[in-house]
């Protein structure tokens, strides 16, 4: 019997990724808020579409994002990222499903140099971070087989992102002020889906648990932004008219949401786990830069 599974959250930058890497491995129902039973937060009919499918995996990539609105409104925050994804935990439980949850390195302080191991102690700056945790939390308190795989710096050749807007100011500013003193891995939401598709062909009960997935490398958001202007002069130079990326701390960019300046994930436990490589950084963003320029 093929495997049933259901993606939740389908049109956000990683759930658009993998409502095509997942349509191989099986049966499935990829739903986004619109859709009969695809809003997380409508328990009633989220209960009824996993009764009336009962998926052998749920993935679940439907989260609310905006980091600094979210300390504004930190209950509905609160319900997409705690209360409903302990809600499908409960569902999973009841129908022995797996569950595959996405979460972030904003679950940490951000305090240190050093890659952030799943063991460390977390501690939150901002509301989204604390929703975040609090989903964690109640998917290890109910069920029995999930994947929680925290990630940072996501962007994706659909929708908005870092890239896009580098290469949109690009176009329009001389100057470019760019944060220098936060550090992460840019993470592609291609390759988010595609190791979850892998990891989902390996599954096992001693497998559940936490793991970080980022891309191999490290860089600040300043090196990132010298970066996409860089590549993107190799197809579109002349419509470029910046000059100059400057670089500038936190604090001369105060935003409503504290940032973390460390979001270095440590993948060891992943790659050894699951038996995979997580290339570097740099192949994916290319590869977005090129179809970012091309459309």
């Amino acid at each position: 019997m093929a495997r049933k599974i259901l993606l939740l959250g389908k049109n956000g930058q990683v759930g658009w990724e993998l409502t095509r890497a997942l349509a191989p491995l099986g049966k499935l129902l990829a739903l986004d808020r619109q859709d009969q039973g695809g809003d997380i937060t409508d328990f009633k009919s989220l209960r009824k579409i996993i009764g009336d499918y009962k998926p052998h995996i749920i993935v679940n990539a439907a989260a609310y994002t905006a980091v600094d609105k979210a300390e504004e409104e930190i209950e509905q925050a609160l319900l997409i990222n705690g209360e409903a994804v302990g809600f499908l935990a409960e569902q999973a439980k009841l129908y022995n499903s797996w569950l595959i949850h996405y979460s972030t390195d904003y679950v940490f302080d951000g305090s240190g140099n050093t890659p952030w191991q799943e063991t460390a102690q977390t501690g939150p700056l901002n509301s989204y971070g604390q929703t975040k945790l609090a989903g964690e939390e109640a998917i290890r308190a109910v069920a029995d087989h999930y994947l929680i795989l925290r990630t940072s710096w996501v962007y994706c050749a659909y929708g908005h992102n870092f890239i896009e807007t580098i290469l949109r100011l690009a176009k329009e500013q001389q100057t470019l002020n760019i944060i220098s003193d936060q550090i992460g891995a840019p993470t592609g939401a291609e390759l988010i889906a595609d190791v979850t598709a892998y990891c989902i062909n390996k599954l096992t009960p001693n497998l559940t648990g936490v793991y970080h997935l980022v891309a191999s490398g490290e860089t600040s958001w300043y090196e990132f932004a010298n970066h996409i202007v860089k590549q993107a002069k190799n197809f579109i130079n002349e419509v470029l008219v910046v000059k100059e990326i400057k670089p500038i701390t936190t604090d001369a960019y105060p935003t409503a949401a504290k940032r973390p300046h460390n979001s270095r994930l440590d993948t060891e436990k992943l790659t050894t786990a699951f038996d995979l490589y997580l290339p570097a950084w740099q192949l994916g963003v290319n590869r977005v830069i090129t179809e970012l320029l091309r459309k």
